[in-house]
């Protein structure tokens, strides 16, 4: 398992300057923010995806997944209260055309810069829409995008989150069952998962090697505001322990868009503590062999 860092901290500054910050304080990875003031799609110019691309080579850093989750950048705000819309489930068809358009321009953008996944959610509950119906939708949205992703081999991880349409691991569990596609997985949020009281050992085992990219925060008393790892009540010892036991070896990535103040600090002290973590890299588990 190796760290990485989340530039959706870092939405005060340009993603040029993210990057090289989260480089600087010794991260492995990052995960790019795709998304206003970052790297939003539709404004996003082949020159600034070609100067960032050798930004991304200069710092010695790797992309590890390409976070498609929100498009405030669709309502041309700096927030908006439907975060997650328009969604792969919205029933507006051109809004969900949008959607769709806009994901697989992120897909195009993970294969510019050798990310390996691309993240997505469900969407949220709207009002006269049953959620039934939602999901209908979603499906249809999903089977065409993943098409698109196979092409260039790049996996899709549906993030679930409390309030969603798909909120916990056993609605993503069974969705996933659905697909019968290597390229369409997890992409775990394992602060959703405590938020939900759900224990850790029995998310992992279910989602399994489903599990494509792992987000990474603390949480208090099961409130959702992401703290600095070591602040709140999860137990990342024991989390660690099971991902190693679950032969989980891919990037564990620090999401703190809560620490947009003071980005640097949080990502240094969330990366000191979690080096101090017993857990090991696959090279360095051949080489104890």
């Amino acid at each position: 398992m190796k760290l990485s860092f989340s530039t959706n901290a870092y939405t005060r500054h340009s993603v040029f300057t993210a990057v090289e910050r989260i480089a600087a304080v010794g991260y492995q990875g990052l995960e790019l923010l795709a998304d206003s003031p970052h790297i939003f799609p539709p404004t996003f110019s082949n020159y600034e995806l070609q100067r960032l691309r050798e930004l991304v080579r200069k710092s010695a850093i790797t992309v590890t997944n390409i976070n498609a989750n929100t498009a405030v950048g669709y309502y041309g705000r700096s927030f908006w209260e439907p975060l997650f819309e328009p969604s792969l489930a919205n029933p507006d068809d051109a809004a969900r055309r949008w959607r769709l358009d806009y994901s697989r321009k992120c897909i195009d953008i993970a294969h510019q810069l050798g990310a390996p996944f691309v993240s997505v959610t469900s969407g949220c509950m709207l009002p006269g829409i049953e959620p039934e119906q939602s999901l209908v939708y979603l499906r249809s949205s999903l089977k065409e995008l993943v098409k698109y992703a196979e092409n260039f081999s790049i996996g899709i991880g549906i993030e679930y989150e409390p309030g969603l349409l798909i909120s916990s691991c056993d609605e993503l569990a069974c969705f996933l069952e659905e697909f019968d596609s290597p390229f369409l997985g997890a992409n775990l949020d394992l602060g959703h998962s405590h938020v939900l009281g759900e224990d850790h050992r029995d998310v992992i085992a279910r989602l399994g090697d489903k599990i494509f990219h792992i987000h990474l925060e603390d949480i208090r008393h099961r409130k959702h505001y992401h703290l600095i790892p070591g602040l709140g009540d999860m137990h990342f010892p024991a989390i660690i322990s099971t991902l190693e036991q679950a032969e989980y070896d891919g990037y564990l990535t620090v999401e703190l868009y809560t620490y947009t103040n003071n980005p640097d600090e949080a990502a240094r002290r969330a990366l000191s503590y979690l080096q101090k973590l017993p857990f090991r890299t696959a090279k360095e588990k051949k080489l104890c062999a």
